[in-house]
């Protein structure tokens, strides 16, 4: 149904650059399910003009998304900021009422409701491969659900993986131990990918060998494009439970609008959802 469109809201997701971003695709059906009449566009924004642009335009939405490179930049032009925010210093969702600017972080519920949805348990013996922003998250979050943290990474992260550890210490009164990828091995309750290997086009690239991964329990890759990384491949060879980064991406979405427009979305809404989106990411495969 039409309706006038000076009524409509009006988001947007930031960044730069944004390059071939599934957000307007995701948004657009989580509107629509949530019978909100609103827009959901683009806008690349680089470094030295987001100041200028959140006075001037940003300010002016009922919300917006946030991609890098503002995900910290924008925290101290916000008026609030939500509990997790805080706690990751990073933010990606900001709602706007009454001129307020506050700011959320709703990539972790992404990330623990995919994992709910398939009935994976954030608990046990975890290993997280990488040390960047989202791996840190992964971290945090699996401590905090009390499970034992290892994180994997190359010799060159080797000092990001330290900071975590330190802020989790510091944070969290939380530890976690700190090995090289290549010397993972053992039965993990829980594997989780947190690195760009084997992202498009390096599809044949894998994290870890195949023997580690298929001796876990359960996978979980934030790689959605290819939607079966070799990873996921070899965690769906050895019947184990996975899923891969889709499901977060449309999760952290969902979340997103369930703050901006108090609306509760089912686990059906969001698997139609990803099934378009899905449908959506093999056109440009």
């Amino acid at each position: 149904m039409e309706v006038n469109s000076e009524n409509s809201k009006k988001y947007a997701l930031i960044g730069y650059p944004l390059g071939h971003s599934m957000s307007p695709i995701i948004h657009k059906e989580l509107l629509k399910i949530a019978s909100v009449n609103g827009k959901y566009n683009l806008a690349e924004i680089m470094k030295e003009d987001l100041e200028t642009s959140f006075y001037e335009s940003l300010k002016k939405l009922n919300g917006f998304n946030i991609t890098i490179p503002h995900k910290i930049n924008i925290i101290p032009f916000l008026d609030e900021l939500s509990q997790k925010a805080k706690l990751f210093g990073s933010v990606n969702t900001v709602d706007i009422k009454e001129n307020k600017a506050i700011g959320y972080n709703t990539d972790c519920d992404g990330f623990l409701r995919s994992l709910e949805a398939e009935n994976i348990k954030l608990d046990g013996e975890i290993l997280i491969c990488g040390s960047g922003g989202v791996s840190r998250m992964f971290a945090f979050e699996s401590v905090l659900a009390g499970a034992k943290v290892t994180l994997a990474v190359r010799d060159s992260s080797l000092k990001a993986a330290n900071d975590i550890k330190k802020e989790m210490q510091e944070k969290l009164s939380r530890d976690c131990n700190i090995i090289f990828l290549s010397e993972a091995k053992g039965n993990y309750d829980l594997i989780i990918n947190g690195t760009p290997v084997g992202m498009y086009p390096n599809i044949d690239a894998c994290p870890l060998e195949e023997g580690t991964i298929k001796s876990s329990k359960a996978v979980f890759d934030a790689i959605y494009n290819p939607i079966e990384t070799k990873f996921i491949k070899y965690a769906r060879e050895g019947g184990l439970k996975y899923v891969n980064g889709l499901p977060m991406l449309v999760w952290q979405a969902a979340v997103a609008e369930e703050i901006w427009n108090d609306f509760k979305f089912s686990k059906e809404d969001i698997n139609k959802v990803i099934e378009i989106t899905k449908k959506e990411l093999e056109k440009h495969e």
